[in-house]
């Protein structure tokens, strides 16, 4: 068993922000200069709309003393997904996105230099579309949207 998933309340904002920026820091150092500050406030605010949004399911698995993993979605898109390093391997993230993908989500953004959660989609069907975007955060890396095969659409 990889852990039981629950269901965010508004009090898990910010142990959703800690997890993000504890599997970034490490997942992503190569992407985000050790200069630059991880965004924790933003990050936080980002999640307690999240949070409050209808339509946008969080979920989470509680670890000691922190959550070990989260995955947000919605009706279409996989939107978040992290697992805490100490984790890393366990399965948490395939059982993530296999909640995200029978409760309709069907396309996802990855950061292009995020090899190891590439190559987790590619091991589970996901494909990319032919999009691609910037992120969000400094310094604006290349983000890849991948589909899941079956959802594939022409680039636009």
């Amino acid at each position: 068993m990889t852990g039981e998933w629950r269901a965010a309340t508004a009090a898990d904002a910010g142990p959703l922000a800690d997890l993000e920026r504890d599997a970034n820091l490490v997942a992503l150092a190569h992407v985000f200069p050790a200069d630059l500050p991880f965004p924790y406030d933003e990050v936080r605010q980002r999640w307690e709309r999240t949070l409050a949004e209808p339509g946008a399911t969080v979920e989470v698995v509680d670890g000691a003393g922190r959550l070990d993993a989260y995955v947000a979605h919605d009706g279409e898109t996989l939107r978040h997904l992290a697992v805490h390093p100490g984790r890393w391997g366990e399965g948490l993230g395939a059982d993530a996105v296999a909640r995200a993908v029978a409760r309709g989500a069907h396309r996802l953004w990855c950061l292009e230099a995020n090899e190891q959660a590439r190559r987790l989609y590619t091991r589970l069907g996901w494909r990319p579309s032919g999009l691609t975007g910037t992120a969000e955060w400094p310094p604006h890396p290349v983000e890849i949207e991948y589909v899941v095969p079956g959802a594939l659409r022409s680039p636009t």
